[in-house]
């Protein structure tokens, strides 16, 4: 499926284009970089040109910075590299390759430094990622537009009309969209949308369900362990999603185990679990596959700090 109002990026990205805009930058001269687009987008309407031109800088921030264990350099670099993004889709306002990749940034960063520090931040983060998925979705799927705010039923053929060349588009959607229902879950009209996310998640796992080592599982784990049984949350459910996430990632995807531990062992009072998750995050260097290395830092502090906090959980 092509990407209406755009040029074609496989010819200046390369294979992996949507895949390096995986995360904040936090090393580069970001300044730099964002003249260098407002200069660009001054003489041209094509995005092909600047992704170009900026393409080889951006895999080079992204990858840098997805392989660096310095949390305050990327957290201090990180909202740079969002307002690039946000000066990008200004002046390209219907560009799915740039939207996707601005709604990724939102949603990476609101992940891994806001979300359960800073609520009203987080809410505020999360809407703008989840707004940038949705307008890149409604550009590649005229289903998505039409039926994204319609009731369940109605929505249904919306997963069918998607097909293996959405994937990374899919991915970045419903990993935006569930974080947007985490910051806003006192709000029961939002979180109704869960079950819009349940369809949506399930596609991506029946077109690709190893994509971003196994991704796809860890969110609806994280989705059946967001409510207790009695309120409907279906904690079996997610353990089958946790293991199979650990199984696709082969244990390298630390922050599964993290969240299998704080969303599942701690649900059903498994202490023995939550402990064993845990320690195999600690003793696990977070360099195992150097791209994950921020991600699984992230991973690594949060399970200190629930190992910290053991005794009061259980």
């Amino acid at each position: 499926m092509g990407f209406p109002g755009d040029c074609d990026v496989r010819a200046h990205a390369g294979e992996n284009k949507r895949e390096i805009l995986s995360g904040p930058a936090g090393k580069s001269p970001v300044l730099l970089i964002v003249l260098t687009i407002l200069v660009l987008s001054q003489i041209t309407g094509c995005a092909a040109l600047i992704r170009q031109a900026t393409a080889p800088a951006l895999e080079g921030m992204v990858t840098a910075t997805m392989k660096q264990d310095d949390l305050e350099l990327v957290r201090l670099g990180a909202p740079g590299y969002l307002l690039m993004a946000d000066g990008l889709v200004e002046q390209h306002p219907d560009s799915v390759y740039l939207l996707t990749a601005a709604a990724r940034l939102y949603s990476a960063y609101s992940s891994a430094f806001v979300l359960g520090r800073e609520p009203e931040r987080a809410r505020s983060l999360t809407r703008k990622a989840r707004d940038y998925a949705f307008r890149a979705m409604s550009l590649q799927s005229k289903a998505f537009a039409a039926l994204h705010d319609k009731p369940l039923a109605e929505f249904e053929p919306v997963a069918a009309d998607l097909k293996k060349a959405d994937v990374e588009l899919l991915f970045v959607l419903v990993s935006a969209w569930a974080g947007y229902i985490e910051a806003h879950g006192e709000d029961w009209d939002v979180v109704a949308d869960l079950p819009k996310i349940d369809l949506l998640t399930r596609r991506l796992l029946e077109l690709d369900e190893t994509h971003y080592y196994g991704s796809g599982h860890l969110i609806l784990a994280v989705m059946n362990t967001l409510l207790p049984p009695a309120l409907g949350g279906k904690p079996e459910q997610g353990r089958v999603h946790f293991e199979r996430a650990i199984e696709i990632s082969r244990g390298a995807l630390l922050q599964a185990h993290v969240l299998y531990a704080s969303r599942y062992a701690r649900m059903t009072g498994d202490r023995e679990l939550y402990q064993q998750l845990l320690t195999h995050v600690r003793e696990t260097p977070a360099d195992t596959i150097p791209t994950l290395t921020l991600m699984n830092t992230v991973a690594k502090v949060s399970a200190a700090e629930l190992l910290a906090d053991i005794d009061k959980y259980f």
